[in-house]
């Protein structure tokens, strides 16, 4: 019989003790003993908990690069678009794909339409340590999902869902929620930082030898991290989050890792009373259409992952009655607007510091680039001289600390997007100018914040 040998190991320090105690007795930290269970089994010996055995549970394998084969893994199409594009292309077999986002948000509604889709054609199991099989079958009624071949399993145990998912051999799973599940070799409660780490890794190994595509769902916490230890993260092949408001309609599925694909991807989803529905042209559902031009409003493309994005840009200022004037943001960075802002007084000659700043993506998308940093400026300049840009102008480009106007990757996808969406005006800086403009189109290329301005408001 094996022997699983209980430590508490210092995650300050690393010290391991044979008790548990409040605090460490090598760097005198509170609270940072966690239990681990170490596998005494020999290498090759039948136990599953060996840290020295490699996947497969055989000798490891020296080889050169040039041995190693580099054939494309096949991938499995999910039956959506946007979560493939995520994905990276589709599912990998013996991928493990991590799901966080806030409760609400739709982590358990696309999980389940996906499962139902693949069940048609390969086995597949959803295992729920939150919600009973009936919860999980009217679920799948509401949203109108064929449940014929959906296996569903209801088990917070790691051992007990191992030994059925070997039984059953899925090619997909979900396990829902990894926060729920709970080792039998450990003594701390469902959710720990140990409890956690061990099943998630029994689980990764599972995904290795099998070859069964895993996904996880994860809770969040209050700051929007995934809860739970960071190796979790680690562990994973890919990471995926949820973002967008709980009573809104659209869902942001964002990849910030993937070793089987691009990073920063994003996918786009509509909640329905029918579940989560793909939206395949965010741009049209992201810009806003007025019947006359508006002051603090400009359009400008965003680059998400491999596709072009055109969103707007709101901005209202307005004067401030306070020592301090406010300075507030929704989905930009609003250190950057303070920055911004400074830059447009040195270099552009217009004060804002007696002026209260809100600025607003629409549709609750997060910029995170910096060819936001012109249309920025502009939206504000234009809601500080209540005049408005015109309806059918472009925007991107960023700003440096010297006033000049910067160039931005793909400038030329930019400019397509942004063209066959009837925009024919755009302000975009010179290195991103194309040779040829795309048709019905007129570019203009500028190189310094004032001339970006006389161009805007001339």
């Amino acid at each position: 019989m094996a022997k699983n040998k209980r430590l508490y190991g210092c995650t300050e320090c690393g010290a391991t003790f044979t008790k548990w105690a409040g605090q460490c007795g090598e760097c005198q930290a509170w609270n940072t003993l966690i239990e681990t269970v170490i596998d005494t089994t020999p290498t090759g010996g039948s136990g599953g908990g060996s840290r020295s055995s490699n996947w497969a549970g055989e000798m490891a394998q020296v080889k050169t690069l040039a041995e190693v084969s580099t054939e494309e893994m096949p991938r499995q199409p999910s039956g959506s678009s946007e979560l493939d594009r995520v994905l990276g292309g589709g599912l990998v077999s013996g991928s493990v794909v991590l799901i966080g986002g806030d409760p609400g948000i739709g982590k358990s509604t696309i999980l389940l339409q996906t499962l139902c889709r693949l069940a048609q054609n390969m086995p597949a199991l959803y295992i729920t340590g939150e919600e009973s099989q009936q919860q999980v079958a009217m679920r799948a009624d509401r949203l109108g999902l064929p449940k014929d071949q959906l296996k569903v399993m209801t088990e917070t145990c790691i051992e007990s869902i191992v030994a059925t998912a070997r039984r059953e051999q899925p090619k997909v799973m979900v396990v829902d929620s990894i926060q729920t599940i709970f080792t039998e070799q450990l003594q701390s409660a469902p959710g720990g930082v140990a409890q956690v780490r061990e099943s998630a890794a029994l689980l990764v190994r599972f995904a290795k030898q099998s070859g069964t595509a895993i996904f996880l769902v994860g809770h969040v916490t209050k700051e929007g991290s995934l809860a739970g230890p960071r190796v979790l993260e680690h562990m994973v092949d890919t990471v995926l989050y949820f973002e967008g408001e709980s009573d809104g309609r659209l869902r942001m599925l964002r990849a910030v890792k993937n070793r089987f694909g691009a990073v920063n991807e994003l996918g786009v989803f509509a909640m329905t009373d029918k579940g989560l529905k793909e939206v395949a042209n965010p741009s049209a559902i992201f810009l806003s259409r007025y019947d006359a031009p508006i002051p603090g409003s400009v359009v400008m493309s965003t680059w998400e992952g491999s596709r072009p994005m055109l969103v707007e840009v709101q901005a209202l200022v307005d004067t401030s009655h306070l020592g301090n004037p406010r300075r507030v943001t929704l989905g930009l960075d609003q250190n950057r607007l303070a920055m911004l802002l400074a830059v447009l007084h040195r270099h552009g000659g217009v004060p804002t510091y007696d002026q209260d700043v809100f600025v607003n993506v629409v549709g609750g998308v997060k910029v995170l680039e910096t060819a936001a940093d012109l249309a920025l400026l502009a939206a504000v300049i234009s809601s500080l001289r209540n005049r408005p840009l015109p309806m059918d102008l472009m925007v991107f480009g960023e700003l440096g600390l010297s006033g000049e106007i910067r160039p931005v990757p793909s400038g030329q996808e930019r400019l397509k997007e942004a063209a066959k969406h009837g925009f024919t005006r755009a302000i975009v800086p010179k290195a991103n100018a194309p040779k040829e403009s795309p048709k019905g189109m007129q570019v203009v290329p500028v190189t310094r914040l004032d001339e970006a301005l006389g161009m805007l408001f001339e």
